[in-house]
């Protein structure tokens, strides 16, 4: 029986090196590429085709979340499982709004690792126990109005987690392949849809709703 090929994206090089260290002793999983950020792990993604992503769900230059959109959109045989420390509503539900396959919380211990993966690679859905009262939950409350980052488009969350990262106009510009004057006209929609006057209040924004870490 074929393993099923993992690809692993995680920013900080020694905490992947002990998933990658945990994965290896699974069996039937193999871990086949590594990423250190959203947009490495999506041209991985197209070279590799991995079966299962493992997706940090911060990371520079694309979070996991849009991340999982884009691969989502391009990629759908591929399962993405969410790793995060955050077992909060509002990160939870973007990643199944996106279309992960999974959410899993960093302390899960092996044989959750194992679940997740195995189940996920069968294109079932896997929720860590904490997870799934958080969905139960929403689900009860079914019908409430999206939130202020919801009613963003994919573009402009880019911009915004890139704005928050401290990447200049037309450094974002150069990311994303559009021009300088396209971002500045991104980030005037942005302070006008979020009703913020500052970069700073941007900043604050995508730092309070998950986007980028505090400490980036």
């Amino acid at each position: 029986m074929k393993p099923i090929r993992v690809l692993l994206a995680e920013d900080h090089t020694l905490v992947r090196a002990g998933f990658q260290a945990l994965l290896r002793d699974l069996p039937g999983i193999q871990v086949i590429a590594e990423a250190g950020d959203g947009r490495e792990a999506l041209r991985l993604v197209e070279t590799q085709r991995p079966d299962v992503v493992l997706m940090d769900i911060t990371m520079p230059g694309l979070n996991g979340i849009e991340a999982t959109a884009h691969m989502v959109s391009d990629f759908p045989e591929v399962g993405v499982i969410i790793l995060s420390m955050h077992a909060d509503e509002e990160y939870v539900l973007r990643a199944l709004h996106v279309g992960a396959a999974g959410y899993l919380l960093k302390d899960a211990d092996i044989a959750e690792f194992q679940s997740a993966i195995t189940s996920v690679a069968k294109g079932e859905t896997y929720l860590s126990p904490r997870i799934s009262g958080v969905v139960a939950d929403y689900v009860r409350r079914a019908g409430q109005e999206p939130t202020s980052l919801e009613m963003l488009t994919p573009r402009q969350r880019e911009v915004l987690q890139l704005i928050a990262e401290g990447h200049t106009m037309a450094g974002i510009g150069q990311v994303l392949g559009i021009s300088q004057k396209t971002v500045e006209t991104h980030r005037m929609a942005l302070m006008e849809r979020l009703d913020i006057r500052d970069v700073a209040g941007l900043v604050r924004y995508a730092i309070r709703v998950g986007l980028v870490a505090a400490d980036r």
